[in-house]
């Protein structure tokens, strides 16, 4: 693990390397309310950065345990987004937080599921289409994935 400090120092300097996920059920998508920043109090697709050593089909799986507390299976990558927010997860970060994140679409591998959110997550809610007040990332993902066929 790396502390707290060499993290913030990294988020002042560089972009943060990370997974996002969509995961699919019953033709819904998964969002987590987030509880940090950025982005605190949005809803938003799983997902963290990868570690050192690390091979994305690995952080996701990690990512989809640790976040929503399933296992899954990865159907595709979708691509790779770049997210440059003007805040961070930790105050005296002048530069915000710029992450590059390869997006995946997943299925969860069992039917039968019961998501249970981490402590970064205030809560979770399926949707059927692209709430209208999401940020204008999540939207372009979402569409992108056209997994509602738009």
């Amino acid at each position: 693990m790396i502390s707290k400090e060499k993290y913030a120092g990294m988020l002042e300097n560089l972009p943060i390397c990370c997974v996002d996920l969509i995961i699919v059920h019953q033709n819904k998508i998964l969002l987590l309310k987030r509880k940090n920043r950025p982005l605190k109090n949005e809803w938003w697709i799983p997902g963290g950065r990868l570690y050192k050593n690390e091979l994305l089909k690995d952080a996701v799986k990690r990512k989809a345990r640790e976040e929503a507390g399933i296992d899954v299976e990865i159907v595709r990558q979708l691509g790779a987004y770049e997210h440059i927010f003007k805040d961070s997860a930790f105050e005296g970060v002048q530069t915000g937080t710029h992450t590059v994140g390869a997006t995946f679409i997943v299925k969860p591998k069992n039917e039968e599921i019961n998501i249970k959110v981490d402590k970064d997550s205030k809560g979770f809610k399926w949707i059927d289409k692209i709430p209208e007040d999401s940020p204008d990332l999540l939207k372009k993902i979402l569409s992108d994935s056209k997994i509602f066929n738009l």
